[in-house]
């Protein structure tokens, strides 16, 4: 068995610098191991070419690198969490397993599970706050209760920051002769893992002065570059969301700053209300009757509906993992209202392929489109498909770039009529809630 050490176990924090858990692990009493584990719990839910993996693996395989020019490494594992920590007892004598929170409900149970194993070993186990600037019920009414309406809790937020001034950056580069002496710990292929990799490339993201002072007026038009992209590095923490809000407030951008903030909330809603992940957050929305058709569920996958803004959406999602902001509320109000489809297929569907999945904004966001959410939209209020091409794609460059078919005889018939629907919708939401 290896000398005594400190495991920091990388999750959706990759990244080195400005990655707090690791900050501290580098300054405690053992040298540090890094280890991630490709969980099969999660693996084996997604398709094997799942772009998110390759992304995951090549940023893996950066780190490793970086840290065999300290004399260290990386080591990598494949299984559940439960049997990679029982080989990893057995390989080092570990003295404290440190971490960053998760606060997913999968990642609260994995925790509980692997605190259990620990503590029967009377080995501590840490975790730390890093993949927000403000977590669970740090920005609460006042009263102790969770805001569950966007622009209190967007205000009081922001008050917190300002009051406690800049995050610190937690910079680990002149501590890296903490790490474990050993370049040559377990690597893994993509193969090893039952993966190939994908066609889909995860773009760079964007957040230049230029981008954050623009993003109020370009990011609502889809065919403009008019995003930030970060979503994705977010969601794997390979950026410090310290450092993204420091860039934020920099340049003095409250619409940037707030999208930012809207992460923060979905997510201590999700902390709060665990249950929103399958059930309505407002409770009488799990009365609707959905009509739930395959076959249009289908055609609204495949982008094949007759709306060219849906279809250019869906197509978009389909060829590249993205979609952008505004058409994604545009083809949840469409799935939800038009056909009357649970949102909960959405939402997984969603799940499948965003490049930038992350859980906590994407069921808070299906919700807010099916009326059933937090802060959301009331039923009644529902996207003209039509009129949405009008303020959001007026010159259809977007539309033309996606639906390459558009305007010619084999683009499709629209599968329902908008008036109909809408009135359909209208009645069976008013009878199920009322």
């Amino acid at each position: 068995m290896a000398g005594k050490v400190n495991v920091f176990w990388f999750r959706r924090d990759l990244r080195l610098d400005d990655n707090v858990g690791f900050y501290k692990a580098l300054h405690g009493k053992y040298p540090v191991l890094p280890i991630f584990i490709f969980d099969t719990n999660i693996l084996d839910e997604l398709p094997k070419d799942d772009a998110r993996v390759t992304f995951i693996y090549d940023t893996l395989q950066q780190m490793r690198s970086e840290l065999q020019e300290h004399g260290s490494s990386l080591a990598m594992y494949h299984g559940t969490p439960k049997a990679v920590f029982k080989t990893l007892l057995s390989e080092f004598e570990v003295q404290h397993v440190i971490t960053n929170h998760d606060y997913e409900p999968y990642a609260k149970n994995r925790e509980a599970e692997i605190s259990e194993i620990l503590k029967e070993k009377k080995i501590g186990f840490h975790t730390f706050k890093d993949q927000v600037i403000y977590e669970k019920d740090e920005i609460v009414k006042d009263d102790g209760d969770p805001y569950v309406v966007y622009t209190p809790y967007m205000k009081k937020w922001k008050a917190q920051f300002k009051s406690d001034g800049d995050p610190k950056i937690y910079y680990t580069s002149q501590f890296m002769d903490q790490l474990i002496e050993h370049s040559r710990l377990p690597n893994l292929s993509l193969s090893d893992i039952g993966f190939s990799r994908s066609n889909i490339r995860v773009p760079d993201y964007d957040v230049t002065p230029t981008t954050i002072q623009e993003y109020e007026k370009t990011r609502n038009f889809p065919a403009q570059e008019g995003t930030s992209r970060l979503g994705p590095y977010l969601r794997f923490g390979t950026v410090s969301v310290r450092k993204m809000i420091k860039k934020a407030t920099s340049e003095k951008n409250e619409t940037f700053w707030q999208e930012l903030i809207w992460r923060e909330f979905f997510m201590q809603i999700l902390w709060h209300y665990p249950k929103t992940i399958d059930q309505a957050f407002r409770k009488k929305y799990d009365r609707v009757p959905w009509r739930n058709d395959e076959d249009e569920f289908e055609k609204w996958k495949t982008g094949t509906t007759g709306f060219p803004l849906v279809d250019a959406g869906m197509r978009q999602l389909n060829e590249t993992g993205y979609m952008h902001n505004r058409v994604r509320m545009l083809v949840a109000s469409f799935l939800c209202k038009h056909l009357l489809i649970d949102w909960r297929w959405g939402e997984s569907y969603f799940a499948e392929k965003l490049l930038d999945y992350e859980l906590s904004s994407n069921v808070g966001n299906w919700q807010w489109a099916a009326g059933s959410g937090v802060d959301a939209a009331p039923y009644f209020r529902i996207f003209n498909p039509t009129t949405q091409i009008e303020k959001f794609d007026k010159n259809k460059s977007y539309i033309n770039e996606w639906v390459e078919e558009y305007g010619t005889d084999a683009y499709p018939e629209p599968m329902v009529d908008h008036k109909e629907a809408r009135e359909r919708a209208l009645e069976t939401y008013k009878s199920a809630i009322n």
